[in-house]
């Protein structure tokens, strides 16, 4: 099965390394089976017991900071930033 998945892939692998993938394979299949035998039944009074509303901040408005100081560290004359493209 790792052959013909090395295959497909488009991957090759001496008989040593296809010996050690098939080990890696089978311990990250077990590993899943393990992860399948957790119990993850929600129950709300136990997951959210360290949640008190009473203990959250006060929602208060304030004044934000000026956009001359934060416009200072621009390098663009046009009074923006300018940021490299990422996704073309």
């Amino acid at each position: 099965m790792v052959k013909y998945l090395a295959e497909l892939s488009k991957l090759e692998f001496s008989d040593e390394e296809l010996a050690k993938t098939a080990g890696e394979m089978t311990d990250i299949i077990d590993l899943m089976d393990t992860v399948k035998e957790i119990d993850i039944t929600y129950d709300a009074v136990k997951d959210n017991h360290n949640v008190y509303l009473n203990d959250l901040r006060q929602d208060v408005c304030a004044a934000s900071m000026p956009t001359e100081g934060i416009l200072q560290n621009a390098v663009n004359s046009e009074k923006c930033f300018v940021v490299p493209k990422v996704v073309e």
